[in-house]
């Protein structure tokens, strides 16, 4: 039984494909077909799952993992979440702008000014774009768009984003915004 320090998710495990144990799986890497790349994959429960084999289908892989050799077994994974250890991802392999989605939960969101607009504690993909979920304290959670124009700069040393608050839909009016203020307005 393995408790993971960090874990990050790299699959749910769908339904079972066939009869020999093969099982579908929802793949959040980059090519689906990584998810073995990083060692093996752990449930929440401590469980700890080796694939053999892994091919693509449509829009999921098909896993065959060592030990689940029916469809029995394989019916059992249903909805499985597998995780690995944030340290088994190869940090040396980002460019200096990209980072892991797992990096970015718990960095604070602060305006120029440094006002505080939460924590992240999630990030979402609905279809229509990356979003951070921001909760601060006594604060309902809030979705901003994880664009450019909201958030301004990811600092993971300093453990914070600096966000344009207007541009996240945290404020309705330009004159609240740091990044707006003091602008001349535009003439209707």
């Amino acid at each position: 039984m393995t408790k993971l320090e960090n874990p990050v998710l790299m699959a749910t495990i769908g339904g079972a494909q066939g009869l020999r144990g093969e099982v579908r799986a929802k793949a959040y890497t980059a090519d689906p077909t990584a998810i073995g790349d990083y060692g093996h994959l752990h449930s929440m429960d401590g469980r700890s799952f080796e694939i053999l084999e892994i091919r693509e289908m449509k829009n999921v892989v098909v896993v065959r993992f060592r030990g689940i050799n029916d469809r029995n077994a394989a019916e059992a994974l249903n909805g499985l979440e597998l995780y690995i250890e944030r340290d088994n991802l190869p940090d040396d392999e980002l460019e200096e702008d990209e980072f892991y989605y797992a990096d970015l939960e718990g960095l604070e969101a602060l305006d120029n000014k440094g006002v505080s607009y939460g924590t992240v504690t999630g990030i979402f993909d609905f279809g229509a774009g990356d979003l951070l979920e921001l909760k601060g304290p006594g604060k309902r959670p809030v979705l901003i768009p994880f664009s450019e124009a909201s958030v301004l700069e990811i600092d993971l040393e300093a453990g914070t984003l600096l966000i344009d608050p207007l541009a996240a839909g945290l404020v309705d009016d330009p004159e609240l915004s740091p990044f707006t203020a003091g602008k001349p307005k535009k003439k209707k």
